[in-house]
Parts: C-alpha cells; structure tokens; sequence
C-alpha cells in the first residue's frame, strides 16, 4: 500500500521495489545508460549528477497539490542490484494512477518489467484506494504493450501526446 506521505515497498517473486532515494542516482546511472531505453519516448541518458537533481524533484513531491508522484527502484533480490524503476502518478482523491516502467538494458529479457509491472498494479489497487491504472505506449512499442496487458490494462481507442491509453478499471 501507499501512503498520503509517499510510496511504500514492495516485492514481487524476484525484485524488491524500495522508494526512490536521492542516493539511489549512482547505480541508475549505470542502469539507464543506454540510448536505446529513448526510443520510443525521447530525450536522452542522464548522468549520475542529472539523475541526483531529477530524484531530488522526484521525491521532493509534485507541485500540484491535486497529484502525487510514487517512485521505487527495483532491486533485483539474488544479486541486490538495480535493474530499472517503476512509477505512479496517483491523483489526490486515489481515482485513478498514471504507471510507467523502465527495465535497463543489461536486464531486459528476463521478464522483469512483465513482474515489476504486475507487482505495481497489485500494489495500487491494494484496499482499493486507486480505482483506475493507465500506462500511455508508444504505438509501436511492442514489448511495453505486452507488459501493459500483463497487467490487466486494456488498449483504449484513447490517444494522449501520440501514445495510445492503456486502462485497468478495479473491479
């Protein structure tokens, strides 16, 4: 389960996802570092000390009062390292949560985005505080399309900023 303060762990079969920590930029540096993970949504690799700036924001919280932002590393738990992240941006009234996930390369394969994703939603629709899951997918980003599905979302005929809406509405 979450909380009004910030996101709290939890763990799939293989990974442990942990709240995102400023310290936590070092390791993800290395993770991220490919140009490949841009692809299909823009910009580019950051540096440790880019990443360090960007986590001190993240986890400073949103400056919209009307959402918050939910952050973890996943560890992997045979080795401790991190392999990639996952996200929620949760509205305040926990309607409905926008997800994302982002696999390094050096781990992708392994079917830990599929986990760390199933593992995300189970976690948010928890107690049944968020009512609703949405990804937004690259149209020709098969590999995320099959994550999302994993995950009980479902291809809407929705577009957002040229990424197809995926949603999950909680039974």
């Amino acid at each position: 389960m979450t909380t009004n303060s910030g996101p709290t762990p939890f763990s799939t079969p293989r990974l442990d996802a942990l709240p995102l920590r400023v310290a936590h930029a070092d390791e993800m540096a290395a993770v991220l570092c490919d140009p490949a993970l841009h692809t299909f949504t823009g910009g580019a690799p950051q540096d440790a000390q880019g990443l360090r700036s960007r986590y001190a924001r993240q986890t400073a919280g949103s400056p919209d009062p009307a959402e918050r932002w939910w952050n973890w590393v996943l560890s992997v738990r045979g080795d401790g390292r991190l392999a990639g992240y996952v996200q929620a941006t949760v509205d305040v009234t926990g309607a409905r949560a926008e997800i994302a996930w982002v696999i390094g390369s050096g781990w992708q394969g392994r079917g830990y985005a599929k986990e760390a994703a199933v593992g995300l939603v189970a976690h948010l629709l928890d107690g049944g505080a968020v009512r609703t899951v949405v990804a937004h997918i690259h149209p020709d980003h098969g590999a995320s399309e099959a994550v999302a599905a994993s995950a009980g979302l479902v291809r809407t005929g929705e577009w957002e900023d040229g990424e197809v809406r995926w949603r999950l509405d909680a039974r």
